[in-house]
C-alpha cells in the first residue's frame, strides 16, 4: 500500500486556479510534485 500524502491548502488552491486557467494537469503536477493526476480532479470537485 502507498504512503498517504497530505497537501497544504495553498497548494490545492494554486492547482485549482491553474486548472481553471487552462493549464494542463501534467504541468500542474510537476511544480508541487503531486503524485496522482486524479488528485487535481478531486480537488476541482
Amino acid at each position: 500500500m502507498g504512503v498517504r500524502v497530505s497537501y497544504a491548502v495553498d497548494v490545492k488552491m494554486k492547482a485549482i486556479e491553474m486548472r481553471l486557467a487552462g493549464v494542463p494537469v501534467k504541468e500542474i503536477m510537476g511544480e508541487p510534485n503531486i503524485r496522482n493526476r486524479t488528485q487535481v480532479n478531486t480537488w476541482m470537485k
